[in-house]
Order: C-alpha cells, then structure tokens, then sequence
C-alpha cells in the first residue's frame, strides 16, 4: 500500500515503464528512500550498540551504513545508464546499471570481512554487553523498517525489471535475517555472561559476505552472456510464427545490453516458392510489430526451405532415423537437396548444446559417422552439414 503510494506520488506516468525517463525516476526513488530508511537504520543501531558495548549490533549498524552508500552507487548507475547511445557505445549504457550493482556487492563483502575482523578480536577480548530495554525495542523496529524496505525494493524492481533494485531487495531481506540474530543474541545477553556477542558477530559478518558473494554472482551473469529469460525467447518464437508464411524460427541469439536494451536475431523459415518481395514484406512487418511488443530489437533472417516431395521426405525420414541415435542433438533444420542428376548435396543444420563444443574430436566423429551412415542408403548424396548450437 505504501509502495504505490510513493510510486503515484514520486514517478509521474508510472505505468509507462518502456519510457527511460520514467525507469530512471523508479531508480531514484528506490534510491533515495533506500538512503532514507538505511541512515535511520544506521543511527539507531551505531547508538544502541556503543550504549551496551555490542560489537555485533555495530556491524549491524555499518552494514546498513553501506546499504546507504549501496543506495546512492544505484543512482548514480540509474543516472548514467540513462545516457543515449554515442559512436562508442552505438547500443547505450545500459550495462552500467549491472556495475553498478556489482560495486554494491563488493562494498558488502569489504563491510562483512572488516566485522569479521572485529568480531575475532571481540572473542579474545570479551566485554560486557548490557542488556536494555528500549534500546531491544529500537532493534526490533529496525527489524519492521528492514522487512518492509526489502517488499518496496522487490515491487518497484520487478516493476521495471531492474538487477539493482532486485539485488537490493534481497541484501534487505538478508539484512532482516542477521539483525533478528543480532536481536537474539542481545536478548540471550541478558541471562549469562558467556561472550555470545563475538561468535553472533562473526556469524552476522559471514552472513553479510555470503549476501555479498551471491550479489556478484547475480550481477555477473548478465555482463558475462547469461542465457536468455526462457519466457522471452517463448514470446518471441510465437509471435514470429504467428505471421503468414513463417513455418518454423531457429538460431535464435539475444544480446543483453541493460534493461529495455535487447537485440535479437532469429533465421525465419519460409517456402522456396513464395514471391520474394511478399515474404520480405512480411518479415519487415515482423521485425517492426515483435521489436515494438517486446520492447526489443529483432532482426529476422529469411530461410528459404525447399517445398516437400517424395524426395524429400524419403530423404528426411533417413535422416531423422539416423539422428535419433545421438541424444545430444536437439533438432534439425535448413534441410534441402541441391543439384540434379545422380550427384547431388544433401545439406542439413543439426543444433547441440553449447557445453558439446568442449569436445571437437568427439562432434568430428559423430559428424563423420552421421554422413557415412546416409551414405549407405543414399550412395547419391553428398552431406555436407552444419553444427548450430542452441543458446536459448
């Protein structure tokens, strides 16, 4: 309820996310109502843990201190990945966004190894940690700040479809689990004088390096070429198929330049037959209305296939038997028969797995046993056939 009450109130035309004004305004938002809530939470924490002597309830502090400087690293980020395309960087900077998030990572995993540090010497040289009421109360409200900071961060990343703000969301859900150990352990202190508050603060600051590691590797994925969201290589398959004339979609590629930045190619199988400027009408119309719908840049390349004839068919039919004896090959396309006469190509695309690169003397063999296979039942074909891989 808050959350769109700020959304309304602070992001004007909000529902128009495809708009980059309107993104960029979300990030300042969840940008500067994450400072707002993490310098709160970093005050009321810094003051409670020097007042009962808490070594564990001041790395708690400072960890919401770097939530704060977290915060103002995503608008920075929001801000310069908001910069139209230049002669360096033709497709934006988009990308930016996700270092930005991976800046925010490796300050949490500076905070979690410095408390570490701190925490080791507590338990060598333990103090006396006080146990009181208010200040137990005040953890306790952080806890409530916390929980509700990591829904406004998820609901406004999602909204948008923002790593940062995603990422964001799961410190502070993370956050809310350390401060609750933290409360724990200061409730705990108040019946022995074991010195828990050490052990509690080595714990917390491996919990914030854990958090830390998971967010470099989430921030990772797209800067080194993650595979595509499942759900939009879907979209994209139907909504090309659904257009007249189009038969099958294949060697389909998506580029991740930030968030609304995604370039896709696809080949496009059209009959041989067809009238070349109607189907060329037809995959413009495609490329224009699936970029709009998606928010993405498609570009379509057309594959004539060859009308079906007895020839063909007897000819598939060999070939999809003769496939089906390697359970890493996926699928087949682009098949046709060239030339005339007793001589003639057989030529054909398979697509395996990326991981099946690894091994290029083994896919040599297969290839080699797949040809020599067809040639014992059609001595006429000479295969020559290609090696896609799927990186959907």
């Amino acid at each position: 309820m808050i959350s769109k009450f700020l959304v309304n109130t602070f992001v004007k035309n909000n529902e128009n996310i495809k708009d980059p004004k309107v993104r960029n305004n979300y990030g300042n938002l969840g940008g500067i109502v994450g400072i707002i809530i993490n310098f709160i939470l970093f005050l009321i924490k810094f003051f409670v843990g020097m007042f009962v002597g808490s070594i564990a309830i001041s790395a708690d502090a400072f960890n919401n201190l770097s939530d704060a400087g977290s915060s103002v690293i995503t608008i920075i980020g929001f801000k310069m990945a908001n910069k139209p395309a230049d002669a360096e960087h033709p497709f934006g900077h988009g990308r930016i966004e996700y270092l930005s998030a991976l800046i925010v990572a490796f300050l949490v995993m500076l905070v979690g190894v410095q408390f570490i540090k701190s925490s080791i010497e507590r338990i060598f040289n333990p103090t006396v940690v006080t146990f009181e009421l208010v200040p137990f109360i005040l953890l306790l409200i952080s806890i409530g700040f916390k929980v509700w900071l990591s829904t406004f961060n998820k609901y406004i990343g999602n909204k948008i479809n923002s790593s940062a703000l995603k990422a964001a969301a799961a410190d502070s859900l993370g956050d809310v689990f350390t401060s609750s150990t933290v409360v724990i352990s200061f409730l705990i202190s108040k019946f022995t004088t074991f010195p828990i508050d050490g052990y509690i603060g080595v714990f917390v600051a491996l919990a914030i390096l854990y958090a830390g590691f998971g967010l470099v590797k989430e921030t990772l994925n797209p800067l080194l070429g993650e595979a595509p969201d499942p759900e939009l290589v879907n979209d994209i398959c139907e909504k090309v198929l659904s257009y007249p004339l189009i038969s099958g979609v294949h060697d389909l590629i998506v580029h991740n330049y930030g968030p609304g930045r995604i370039i896709a190619s696809l080949h496009a199988e059209i009959p041989s037959d067809i009238d070349i400027m109607e189907i060329h009408n037809t995959i413009d119309i495609a490329e224009r209305e699936v970029s709009r719908d998606l928010n993405i840049h498609l570009v379509i390349h057309m594959d004539p296939i060859c009308v079906i004839t007895d020839e063909i068919k007897e000819a598939w039919d060999c070939v999809e038997k003769i496939l089906r004896r390697y359970p890493e090959i996926k699928s087949m396309h682009d098949f046709r028969i060239v030339g005339e006469g007793d001589y003639k190509n057989l030529i054909f695309d398979i697509v395996v797995s990326p991981s099946s690169s690894k091994n290029s003397k083994k896919q040599d063999k297969m290839l080699e046993d797949i040809k020599n296979s067809i040639r014992e039942e059609h001595p006429q074909y000479n295969c020559v056939i290609t090696l896609d891989y799927d990186y959907m």
